[in-house]
């Protein structure tokens, strides 16, 4: 009897379905929100005075944004879906990252528009309910 226990307590499925949809969803936004900036990005230089600089490190930035995201996606993608806790909250830290990046673009630009005011504030929200959401998985895999 307590074998049987143990069996169906270990075929317990904890991995969060909402995680997974709001994982799903960002990546479609990030994709979105990484042509759109560098769209924007074009469009301030060709516009508007944009120090070369600036325009360099602005770039620069946008890549390391699609980079971390990529990782960040793939890693709490997996965690969740395979219940391991330790991909998901590396996961979790990288949503920091990209959250401080996503800060960056928001507040501290050169030249911020109000399209990426609007994508800056939507790509926060966003992470910002996936942070919940991997906090709680988390917890939920280690105990």
């Amino acid at each position: 009897m307590a074998a049987a226990r143990r069996g169906r307590a270990s075929s317990t499925v904890l991995s969060s379905v909402s995680l997974q949809m709001l994982l799903c969803l960002s990546g479609a936004y990030d994709a979105l929100y990484f042509l759109a900036t560098l769209l924007l990005i074009i469009y301030k230089s060709q516009v508007f005075t944009y120090p070369y600089p600036h325009l360099v490190l602005d770039l620069s930035l946008l890549l390391l944004t699609g980079i971390l995201e990529v990782a960040r996606l793939y890693l709490g993608t997996k965690g969740n879906l395979t219940e391991a806790e330790v991909p998901l909250a590396i996961s979790l830290v990288l949503t920091a990252g990209g959250a401080l990046l996503s800060a960056h673009f928001l507040l501290w630009q050169t030249l911020v528009l109000r399209a990426d005011s609007i994508l800056g504030a939507t790509r926060l929200a966003l992470h910002g309910l996936e942070a919940a959401l991997q906090l709680v998985a988390v917890a939920a895999f280690v105990s």
